[in-house]
């Protein structure tokens, strides 16, 4: 039996986003009782919203034109969907800390304990269970990251991608410009605000699709992520 398990925030009028990023506005564009011009009409069902949001909304992934100026015309539509549909493995970081960088040894170690290795093409999500402590909290800013050599270990080993719970995939003001840049240079890219890493510890390899939007020209894309596994059931 196939389960499939969710990875994606709700989008939604108001939503967190990071600081300085559009903020999410849904509101009705038109209604069924408009369409079968119903007049004076008791009841209001929507059959079309109007969604204004930023390319960065949600859970989301990065283009290689977003990373840095080097970098134009590596836009989100570009890019091979082959970076989107990846095998994929979840690493254990939970023990990390408000802002705390991820280091090297750590992912070393994560992987050792899960027993699984990080092997060319793969997706690495990173768990640190930030979205269930702090979402919507005045702490879901301030999440931990990984450092500049985590993000050259990762990019050295040519995964496609990695991903995070928090806003940004490295700590804001201290390595999150560096990690983009890096993540540029060597060509690979990363998914922010996913959920429910949790339920993918310890459960060794799956089937990780995310794809994007295929914005012209775009710097990035909300996605629909999803982790597979494949039962015998």
């Amino acid at each position: 039996m196939t389960e499939i398990i969710d990875l994606s925030q709700e989008i939604y009028s108001g939503m967190p986003v990071f600081n300085g990023l559009p903020e999410v506005q849904i509101c009705i564009h038109a209604t069924h009782e408009q369409w079968d011009k119903i007049p004076n009409p008791t009841t209001t069902t929507p059959s079309v919203y109007k969604l204004e949001l930023g390319e960065h909304t949600g859970t989301h992934v990065d283009a290689l034109n977003h990373m840095g100026r080097p970098f134009v015309g590596q836009s989100i539509d570009t890019m091979p969907l082959s970076m989107f549909y990846t095998e994929g493995i979840c690493l254990d970081l939970s023990h990390k800390n408000l802002k705390e960088l991820i280091e090297p040894a750590e992912i070393e170690e994560a992987c050792e304990k899960a027993n699984v290795d990080i092997r060319k093409g793969d997706t690495v999500l990173l768990y640190t269970d930030h979205y269930r402590k702090h979402y919507g909290t005045a702490n879901w800013k301030n999440g931990p990251g990984i450092s500049t050599a985590t993000a050259r270990l990762l990019g050295e080993t040519e995964i496609s991608a990695f991903g995070v719970e928090t806003m940004s995939p490295g700590v804001p003001n201290v390595s999150n410009k560096e990690v983009h840049h890096i993540c540029g240079e060597l060509g690979f890219t990363h998914y922010e605000n996913m959920v429910n890493l949790y339920q993918l510890v310890d459960r060794g390899r799956f089937r990780f699709i995310a794809l994007p939007l295929k914005i012209r020209g775009g710097t990035g894309s909300p996605v629909r992520a999803v982790a597979v596994f494949e039962g015998n059931g």
